[in-house]
């Protein structure tokens, strides 16, 4: 099996990714998301404040959600950097345990160090991580060899963003790498950025 994953914008957008992939076959276990709630979009039916007092580091935290599959797992926990993040599936559980990991022995911990553990690249891990702190999604699915490709157009078809294309844009900003002791975006700068890429090309 192999680890593939997409970066959105949007829930909405990586939700709609997500229930392609479990239509296309792919099992809800298989399937991860983690997406920033700070912004103003109603997840799931939780509001905008689902997420406040989440603790850092704290555990998922199960909530009623209205869709199926994978959707009704959803949960609220807190990721150094990023802030409140709704998430369900085996990354979130990771990063989970990844943020206690690093807290009790200094490694890599968070999102960054979950993906990485997947067999995402770090240097890409970074990107993921820095596009959800800035109130986006990330969708990562668990696939065997012979779905791969599949997969991977379901997930570019859902308006996944170019990550090459997005790293350069946080380049040219003068970032390099995701900081989990920088301030979580609020909700005003992320309304901004998602502005500041609204016409930018999907993949």
């Amino acid at each position: 099996m192999r680890t593939i994953t997409g970066l959105y914008d949007s829930y909405d957008d990586a939700r709609s990714a997500v229930k392609a992939l479990e239509d296309a076959g792919v099992p809800s276990d298989h399937i991860s998301i983690i997406s920033n709630k700070n912004g103003k979009e109603d997840i799931e039916g939780q509001g905008t404040n689902a997420a406040e007092g989440a603790g850092a580091g704290a555990g998922i935290g199960a909530v009623a959600g209205g869709a199926g599959g994978l959707l009704t797992g959803l949960g609220m926990m807190a990721i150094p950097g990023v802030g409140p993040v709704v998430a369900a599936g085996w990354l979130a559980a990771t990063a989970a345990g990844a943020v206690a990991g690093a807290v009790a022995g200094g490694a890599v911990g968070g999102m960054v160090g979950a993906m990485i553990e997947s067999g995402v690249k770090e240097e890409d891990a970074h990107v993921y991580a820095e596009g959800v702190r800035r109130g986006g999604a990330v969708v990562a699915a668990k696939v065997d060899e012979d779905k791969i490709a599949a997969s991977e157009v379901i997930l570019r078809s859902s308006r996944s963003v170019d990550l090459t294309a997005r790293r350069q844009s946080y380049s040219n900003d003068g970032w390099n790498r995701f900081d989990e002791a920088a301030d979580p975006y609020t909700a005003e700068q992320i309304a901004a950025e998602r502005g500041r890429y609204r016409s930018e090309p999907r993949v």
